[in-house]
């Protein structure tokens, strides 16, 4: 989850197992999916990435291998052999260990598939409101689960990400680490006294009173002139952190 989504999806093989949740939480905490997330959850089939980034929700093995996000199930109780085979075999090259444990994963069924287009209807609206006025005058256990989520993240943050989604669909990994880098940037320093990050945390992790007072308090209150900034760099591109980034 998180950080580990950000390091997990850099691997050769990415191996999950019967036991995994996997998950990009970030707006629960005033947050938006970093370490590369606009770039990878950009890339799931259809809106799944609008989805999981707004929304956090939690998958498992099946529907991480049918969204992309990774690449085969090894049930827990089949590693033991394999990581000893790791250990002992003589391999030839990083090729012949990835084809090795390649060989040894298992299908896994996924269960959101009945959702996807539910999924890809609402979220592949033009707008945060669009998706919610939808989702809450819907007909389904479904639309009305995702609304009452919805509701309890960062208003600003979920208009946030979602444009941030959709501008990384259009970019390389070093551009989107680049404006990833900014927004960090702007959620943390640049809205001194008003962060969404901040405050998030505090309810999440310090408090725990679980009750983020976030500002705007509604979705209908956002507007874009909250949103723009967030995509403004405040270095020059000579001087970016990332400049040197490929």
């Amino acid at each position: 989850m998180g950080g580990g989504m950000g390091i997990s999806q850099g691997a050769a093989l990415r191996v999950v197992t019967e036991r995994t949740k996997m998950a990009m939480p970030e707006t629960a905490i005033g947050l938006f999916p970093d370490v590369g997330g606009g770039y990878f959850l950009s890339r799931c089939p259809g809106r799944v990435g609008e989805w999981l980034a707004l929304t956090g929700d939690t998958i498992g093995a099946g529907d991480a291998v049918a969204f992309g996000l990774a690449d085969g199930c090894l049930p827990v109780d089949q590693q033991a052999p394999v990581w000893e085979a790791l250990g002992s075999g003589h391999f030839a090259d990083g090729a012949a260990i990835k084809n090795y444990v390649a060989s040894k994963l298992k299908a896994v069924g996924a269960t959101l598939s009945s959702a996807r287009g539910a999924i890809d209807h609402y979220f592949s609206l033009p707008t945060v409101g669009e998706i919610m006025g939808q989702l809450e005058a819907a007909d389904s256990d479904w639309a009305r689960t995702t609304a009452a989520t919805l509701r309890k993240r960062s208003p600003l943050m979920l208009h946030v990400v979602l444009e941030q989604v959709r501008r990384a669909r259009n970019m390389g990994l070093a551009d989107d680490l680049r404006m990833e880098r900014d927004m960090v940037r702007h959620c943390f320093f640049l809205r001194a006294g008003q962060s969404e990050t901040v405050e998030g945390i505090r309810a999440l992790a310090v408090d725990k009173d679980h009750a983020p007072k976030w500002s705007p308090a509604r979705i209908e209150d956002v507007s874009p002139e909250m949103v723009a900034p967030f995509f403004v760099s405040p270095w020059p591109a000579y001087a970016h952190p990332l400049a040197a980034l490929l």
